[in-house]
């Protein structure tokens, strides 16, 4: 059997998906989850640890980010440049005053993708943004999970095409 069964230029092609904080119920692990799937192209079947077949993900409404618990009072970020007491601490609180929601979000995704030579490549098909406001929406193809392609008017035209023949 052929090893190159699906491998074609349209199984790698990427794919934008956008995610929308502010309406989305998912907690910042499970979102980050989702996303770093997305990022790594798990989720396709021609999925392979060692090539990048990963989409986009823009996230927009960062601002709104949910976390459970009091980890937003509690949760920590450590930075350290080893050189000795140059620890420093910031709450998810603070962080999100200073770098915004974004940056949270980047941070968990980040951690959460296999830290080999991609995982740079892929952070930066991550956009992120904390208005809802974004210069991708031409691009975007799958709405959170659910596809849109058949919304893009090419696709309507080629269907109406396709109907107006066989009546």
């Amino acid at each position: 059997m052929s090893q190159f069964t699906g491998q074609t230029r349209l199984a790698y092609s990427r794919t934008w998906h956008a995610i929308n904080l502010s309406t989305d119920p998912r907690p910042l692990g499970r979102l980050a989850t989702a996303i770093a799937i997305a990022l790594m192209g798990k989720h396709k079947p021609i999925y392979d640890p060692s090539t990048d077949c990963g989409d986009y993900v823009v996230a927009v409404g960062c601002t709104d980010l949910r976390v459970t618990g009091k980890k937003r009072a509690q949760k920590m970020y450590y930075s350290h440049t080893t050189r000795p007491g140059s620890l420093k601490s910031m709450s998810l609180e603070r962080m999100m005053g200073k770098w915004g929601g974004g940056e949270v979000l980047r941070r968990a995704v980040r951690g959460m993708l296999p830290k080999n030579r991609l995982r740079d490549d892929r952070m930066g098909r991550l956009k992120c943004f904390e208005g809802q406001a974004h210069p991708y929406k031409e691009n975007i193809v799958r709405l959170g999970g659910a596809a849109s392609v058949a919304q893009i008017p090419e696709v309507k035209a080629a269907f109406a095409q396709q109907a107006s023949p066989a009546q």
